[in-house]
């Protein structure tokens, strides 16, 4: 155990000492709400003090059981500016990522597709904000499989059969742990696996593969912004 893992859990009875971690690792919290953020933060901003009550927060429920203090509060510190941002995007006229650029419509033309894919694109290149940061943390994770996520547009389900189908593709590796860890492992889909245990058609695997991927890989991990974009696929969970 480390010195401010140890200095941590003497915080949780000692106010001074809680104090003196909250002073001295400010550095640290201004830092993490800046990665999250994806620009400068300052004292003056609201996410310093959104991410100084996150790491309060993160004192508050630590134990050695979850890893170094300073991994578990960069974890908290993160889903409470996530948090915030989604309550400022539920007030906001416009959202900064199209939800409809994660599926297509039955009666897309080419240039609609065109159009999802630019939005995507310009979110990547010039956007500041946490959905931002989780498309460039998911776009690493695709590249390994081979795929971006701008390729999503072109191959994500259009029709509603198909869509679910789908949606029962991703929920099987979402709750099959042998098969999301063969998928992350061999970096390919397990369509046999899938189709055995959920009847999906391996044609409809094949056809989307590389939406089914992206779908599992943001569903079981961190990314509640483009998550709430899969609320369809949730529904089958």
């Amino acid at each position: 155990m480390s010195s401010i893992d140890r200095e941590v859990l003497m915080a949780q009875k000692d106010g001074e000492i809680r104090e003196r971690l909250l002073s001295e690792y400010s550095p640290f919290i201004l830092r993490t709400a800046g990665k999250v953020s994806g620009q400068y933060v300052t004292k003056q901003d609201d996410r310093w003090s959104a991410a100084l009550f996150a790491f309060n927060e993160a004192i508050d429920h630590y134990s050695p059981e979850k890893g170094g203090f300073l991994s578990f509060a960069e974890l908290v510190i993160k889903r409470r500016l996530f948090d915030q941002y989604r309550k400022q995007m539920r007030r906001a006229p416009e959202l900064p990522v199209d939800p409809a650029s994660f599926q297509n419509e039955p009666d897309d033309s080419e240039e609609d597709v065109g159009l999802k894919r630019q939005i995507v694109e310009k979110t990547l290149a010039g956007s500041e904000n946490p959905a931002k940061l989780e498309i460039e943390e998911v776009s690493e994770i695709l590249a390994k499989y081979g795929f971006s996520f701008g390729d999503l547009i072109l191959v994500s389900p259009k029709a509603e059969k198909t869509r679910r189908a789908c949606a029962l593709a991703v929920a099987c590796l979402c709750t099959d742990r042998e098969l999301l860890q063969q998928m992350k492992k061999q970096k390919t889909l397990p369509a046999a696996g899938i189709n055995k245990k959920s009847g999906v058609p391996p044609k409809i695997m094949e056809r989307h593969r590389k939406y089914i991927i992206a779908a599992a890989e943001i569903l079981t991990g961190d990314y509640p912004i483009l998550g709430g974009y899969l609320e369809y696929v949730k529904e089958v969970l």
